[in-house]
């Protein structure tokens, strides 16, 4: 039973590692499935913005939208107000229209256009998790909405209203926080943004393949030091599991010990048996720390909130089951350095 819990307790471990990995993948991965359902080409920001964060809306942005629609090669310009709701949670306004005719494939699952000022639409996930349908109404912070339809996954955000809506609600008129640029053909799309960046002084533009390159785990500091901060931990984690288990076990095994080492048995091979043993404690910890990543993704996707995403990560398998390797050998060797200097006597005399 002690080693059955200690093998859980690895699994837990490395079942973290890949837990926190596994999120900051899925919910990239989610940015960048949205960001690639507009169907645009270009996308452009506030000024001061990076690529997952926006400094401010820009004022004025609809006059800035209508100056890009004029510009050589652009069959489509439209503009977005991004209102955050909470971590991680934000409403977008839309122009339906512009939006719909930018962004390809079926969008209604259920419902319609907006048709009043209180319209809201949302996608399936997120209606899946707070069980709502077309002809619902929501509260999102101190406003009722009224869900007019559920619209297909990986279309921008999890949440739309009418632009003029979310304007007049955050005392934002005519202003958006970014713009989607529809390009004529994919050979023009270099030249627009060029033509761009000179006519918008300031202002970041980014064709919509340098945007999702940029959308990764290692170009989030936030996100990279909290995974190596975790991975650290779960090394202390297993190192002190495999350290106290072995520990245990020497004290439990003395007269074994002792019996091997009157038969002959030299040091370096009582210490071999117990490292043997930890390094199999991992591995099996590492298998079962695997198996249960499924049940974490499983748990996230039924109780964490809608745009929290968790991915298998495959390619960390081994990083984390090396991560527990390492553990299980530092806790292993002072009890194993324990078990081999025993005197032979003394184990025997052990009661």
């Amino acid at each position: 039973m002690r080693t059955f819990l200690s093998a859980i307790f690895i699994g837990i471990s490395v079942t973290l590692i890949l837990t926190i990995k596994g999120l900051s993948v899925g919910v990239l991965d989610d940015v960048k499935e949205r960001a690639k359902g507009t169907g645009a080409d270009i996308a452009i920001r506030p000024p001061m913005s990076t690529v997952l964060t926006f400094s401010a809306n820009m004022k004025g942005g609809e006059k800035i939208v209508a100056r890009v629609r004029q510009q050589p090669h652009v069959v489509l310009a439209t503009g977005v107000l991004i209102q955050q709701l909470e971590i991680g949670q934000n409403i977008q306004g839309i122009n339906l229209d512009e939006f719909t005719a930018m962004s390809p494939g079926n969008f209604y699952l259920e419902g319609g256009p907006f048709q009043g000022p209180n319209d809201l639409m949302v996608d399936e996930n997120y209606a899946e998790s707070k069980h709502l349908h077309a002809g619902s109404t929501v509260n999102l912070n101190g406003h009722e909405w009224h869900v007019c339809a559920v619209v297909v996954p990986g279309k921008l955000s999890q949440l739309f209203a009418p632009l003029k809506t979310l304007q007049e609600m955050y005392s934002a008129t005519g202003d958006v926080t970014a713009i989607y640029v529809k390009v004529d053909q994919p050979a023009n799309v270099q030249s627009v943004v060029d033509n761009l960046k000179d006519l918008l002084d300031g202002y970041p533009v980014y064709t919509m393949e340098e945007l999702l390159r940029a959308m990764s785990v290692d170009n989030v500091p936030l996100v990279k030091g909290f995974t190596q901060v975790v991975i650290g931990i779960a090394i202390i984690v297993g190192f002190l599991v495999v350290l106290l288990t072995m520990y245990t076990a020497v004290l439990e095994r003395t007269r074994e010990i002792g019996i091997l080492k009157a038969l002959g048995a030299s040091p370096g091979y009582v210490l071999g048996i117990l490292i043997r043993e930890s390094l199999l404690l991992s591995v099996c910890g590492s298998i079962a720390g695997i198996v249960m990543t499924y049940g974490s993704q499983f748990l996230v996707h039924k109780f964490a909130p809608p745009f929290l995403r968790q991915a298998i990560v495959p390619d960390w398998w081994l990083y984390s089951a090396g991560i527990s390797l390492v553990g299980a050998l530092l806790g292993a060797i002072y009890p194993g350095l324990k078990a081999a200097r025993q005197d032979a006597i003394e184990a025997l005399s052990y009661d």
